[in-house]
């Protein structure tokens, strides 16, 4: 089949600038004229041309609202832009962390490796035709684009006069495996559909004892219960579980992938994902039913997880904190010692004393995927997570909400190796208050207030940076809203230099740092479509065994009361309760 390129002219839009998890927008926006089109020719414009022509690409996502449309668009313009072939997950899905794999392992049957790929996904956030969609660029490295590239694609966008495009391209059948073959002026192209879950399952089975996994799975005292909330996940739960590792087909929870993620919000918190906090026994009602052992959820595009035990919610501060200190017995990937590990500023120290314990190399990196990558690369790095229910390893250059159960599940399959026929289970509440009574505990709640009026929240940052200059006034604020709470011994604005790069990140997030360890972190997000979102961390570490056992919000709330009168929340936002608390 052969096709000819078009050039269509077509003017920039404002606001095209991508974010580190790329462009996040309303459907609405993304279906005008050319808007898609032309944030795609502007990050081809962008790469370097061996990055471009004769290239081999991947374009796939978690399967939103307007995913299918936005595929066919970019297989005519690779074309159209000299790229040698395009691999598309079947139905155009792909995981993040699946693209990322595909990138590094995949090897086309004529050795073809890709250089990069266009991830269509809006992540955590809502699908539909009045939700968010996005795209993103991920490198040969299956990690996010640089600051250095999305900059670049972002001055394209201001300056962009034509795209290219072969408009008379027949569609692309992307729901069945095979190879279609086209004709260009630059010769060959090809489209790849393939399966959506094989490179990924392999990758899996080469890290993990799935042999293990599954005699935990098998074992009469283990349940277990996963949801995908309708997101892409569901299109690897029933390989790897079920027919991987023998779960029951009924522990699947909203394991169908739906372009409107079922109605749902796919952010696997305790707010959003309802139907598994129920189950898990964390729910208002009780059912009377006895909750599983074990319990996780996933976000839309797979690469967040949530992990739940018995009546029991796990933090993901504790969580990765957790994962690195078993990680060299229970996981065969790391069997000879890890490099290093890395938190991002806002998680909570619980790794920090892991690392302290166990004399690792640690690194504080901003809230980005990338600054772990870089450190990955370097070698400097084996596991790295955010609070923001994001884990990972250096497998792949993106967090991994699967390969988070599945390290859960062979820590949780290595303490009940020998006792699976015995009296004693250990559970995950076991684990998570054996590391508590090993390290210590990190108190941990984080406040997001969404979609707030973005000139109040700019505002609310703004005030909190002057008061920096003065602890004495900062002080007096604190003991007067609670006289019980330690004194602020520090306050700033959190400044990373790269130790790969060298390259510098400022205004960070707002820190205020207490004499006794506790902190407080306010940051603006840029994860969401419109509006602000406000997000404000709460922690305080507790050495004492007497003191471990407390609930989280009853132990934190004089800190909540001092965050609360030192940010002036209600009187900058009007809000007068956050919109999720985890």
């Amino acid at each position: 089949m052969v096709f000819e390129v078009m050039k269509v002219p077509t003017t920039p839009f404002d606001g095209q600038k991508p974010g580190t998890s790329g462009l996040r927008k309303k459907v609405k926006v993304f279906v005008q004229p050319h808007y898609l089109q032309n944030f795609v020719q502007a990050t081809f414009n962008a790469l370097t041309p061996e990055k471009v022509k004769g290239a081999t690409l991947v374009v796939s996502g978690d399967g939103r609202y307007f995913s299918k449309d936005a595929v066919q668009i970019i297989i005519k313009m690779s074309a159209a832009n000299g790229v040698r072939r395009v691999w598309v997950g079947q139905n155009g899905l792909l995981s993040t962390p699946a693209v990322s794999a595909v990138i590094r392992e995949r090897v086309g049957a004529d050795g073809s490796k890709a250089t990069g790929a266009f991830i269509l996904t809006a992540s955590h956030n809502p699908g539909g035709p009045n939700e968010d969609f996005g795209i993103k660029y991920n490198m040969e490295n299956g990690g996010p684009a640089p600051e250095a590239l999305t900059d670049k694609i972002f001055e394209n966008t201001k300056t962009i006069k034509e795209y290219l495009i072969a408009d008379e391209l027949q569609e692309v059948d992307i729901s069945t495996i095979g190879v279609t073959n086209f004709s260009g002026p630059d010769g060959p192209f090809d489209v790849e559909v393939f399966d959506s879950a094989s490179d990924y399952v392999k990758l899996m089975k080469s890290i993990f004892d799935f042999e293990l996994i599954r005699k935990l799975l098998s074992s009469p005292k283990f349940t277990f219960c996963y949801d995908a909330l309708h997101g892409v996940a569901g299109a690897y739960a029933n390989r790897i579980f079920v027919e991987e590792l023998g779960a029951q087909k009924s522990s699947l929870l909203n394991c169908t992938p739906k372009e409107d993620f079922g109605g749902g919000h796919p952010d696997p918190n305790l707010t959003y994902a309802k139907e598994l906090v129920e189950r898990m026994g964390l729910g208002k009602s009780n059912s009377g039913v006895e909750p599983p052992e074990f319990g996780a959820a996933a976000d839309g595009d797979a690469d967040r997880n949530m992990i739940l035990g018995k009546r029991f919610f796990v933090t993901p501060s504790d969580s990765v904190a957790i994962i690195a200190a078993n990680a060299v017995g229970a996981i065969p990937y790391f069997s000879s010692g890890l490099k290093g590990v890395a938190r991002s500023m806002p998680t909570s120290a619980a790794l920090d004393i892991v690392a302290k314990s166990l004399n690792l190399k640690f690194f504080e990196v901003p809230t980005g995927w990338k600054f772990f990558g870089n450190l990955m690369d370097a070698g400097q790095c084996s596991i790295c997570g955010e609070e923001s229910f994001g884990t990972g390893s250096d497998h792949i250059r993106e967090k991994d909400g699967i390969w988070a159960v599945l390290a859960w599940l062979s820590i949780l399959a290595y303490k009940n190796k020998d006792n699976l026929n015995g009296d004693k289970f250990v559970t995950v509440e076991d684990i998570v208050r054996q590391h508590w009574a090993t390290y210590g505990r990190h108190y941990y709640t984080r406040y997001d207030y969404e979609n707030v009026d973005a000139g109040g929240a700019k505002d609310l940052m703004a005030n909190m940076v002057k008061m920096m200059s003065s602890l004495d006034e900062v002080n007096t604020i604190v003991k007067g809203a609670r006289s019980d709470v330690s004194k602020v011994v520090n306050a700033d604005e959190f400044e990373y230099k790269d130790p790969v790069d060298g390259s510098v990140s400022k205004h960070q997030g707002i820190r205020f740092l207490f004499e006794d360890g506790s902190r407080l972190v306010f940051r603006l997000s840029g994860t969401g479509s419109e509006g602000a979102t406000i997000r404000l961390y709460i922690e305080q570490y507790e050495k004492d065994p007497s003191k471990i056992g407390r609930d989280s919000q009853e132990a934190l709330a004089p800190l909540v009361e001092v965050a609360l009168k030192l940010s002036k929340m209600q009187e900058f936002t009007g809000r007068s309760a956050p919109t999720v608390i985890t």
